[in-house]
């Protein structure tokens, strides 16, 4: 049977009794609020392992003055029946203060990945990404962790720290969620009243644009990702923070389509900022 638990000490108790069993343990962190795409991934770690730890935490480190910490939706109640339907064993929903103790001062940072994209407008999001999953890897210790390929730089940010840090831990990127119209799946979405959910269409519209011209052998990332921009200046309520191509490994940005490649986009929609991307690999 599931279980809800809200201290590191709860759950090291549990991973221990697993380990002596000789069980494999994959790990989902999430923000809570989770839908579909949370869904595969946990689907993904039920597959691999013999058990699967949720972590539905709302981390307060990786939002900066102005944005949506206290607004951000949580709903437990729903979580853990979303989590027990797919097959997850244990939730872990702390309080800030078990993660971050008075006197915490301590920070897991990186340099040149972390500097483009969502990092130019977000300037303490992947420090307190890298630190809260850092912290999440050392209580768990999971054989696996599941992160979707939505947020895609936060996945090569924390491919870059496993590698640099020698955490033994396999990391697994999993697709992007999509609604039946093409939206990808984010907690964010709900902020979005009728007019911005049909307006938010345009993301998804010029990311399909944007891989069809690849499809077809366009690789001059400027012709790409200009047509993809004109796309989202069509719509009259989106505002565009982005729209890059970059080296999947080291996100700094490219002009052919020489090598592995992520075209990635955040776009305002009114004043819900939502992201989207394509993997050139996937195509």
């Amino acid at each position: 049977m599931m279980k809800i638990v809200n201290t590191i000490d709860e759950v090291r108790r549990q991973v221990r009794e697993w380990r002596k069993e000789g069980l494999t343990v994959g790990l989902v962190p999430t923000m809570g609020y989770l839908h579909e795409g949370h869904a595969s991934l946990i689907d993904a770690s039920h597959r691999d392992n013999d058990r699967t730890v949720v972590s539905d935490f709302v981390n307060p480190m990786q939002f900066g003055p102005s944005e949506d910490l206290e607004s951000y939706p949580r709903d437990i109640e729903h979580d853990a029946a979303l989590v027990e339907a797919h097959g997850g064993d244990l939730i872990f929903h702390p309080e800030p203060s078990e993660m971050y103790h008075d006197g915490f001062s301590s920070f897991v940072d990186m340099t040149v990945l972390t500097e483009e994209l969502c990092g130019l407008s977000r300037p303490v999001h992947f420090r307190g990404v890298c630190t809260v999953v850092s912290k999440l890897f050392n209580i768990v210790q999971p054989d696996r962790a599941y992160f979707g390929k939505k947020d895609a730089q936060q996945l090569a940010v924390i491919r870059h720290m496993v590698d640099d840090l020698n955490i033994n831990i396999q990391i697994i990127g999993c697709p992007i969620i999509r609604e039946a119209d093409g939206l990808a799946k984010s907690s964010r979405n709900t902020y979005l009243n009728s007019q911005e959910r049909q307006a938010a269409l345009v993301l998804s519209q010029s990311i399909f644009l944007g891989e069809d011209m690849v499809r077809k052998g366009e690789t001059n990332c400027d012709a790409i990702i200009s047509a993809m921009t004109a796309k989202i200046k069509s719509e009259a309520l989106a505002e565009i923070d982005y729209v890059k191509i970059v080296d999947c490994k080291t996100m700094q940005q490219i002009k052919q389509l020489d090598r592995p490649a992520l075209c990635a986009m955040a776009v305002y929609i009114g004043k819900t900022r939502l992201i989207d991307n394509f993997f050139t690999e996937d195509i």
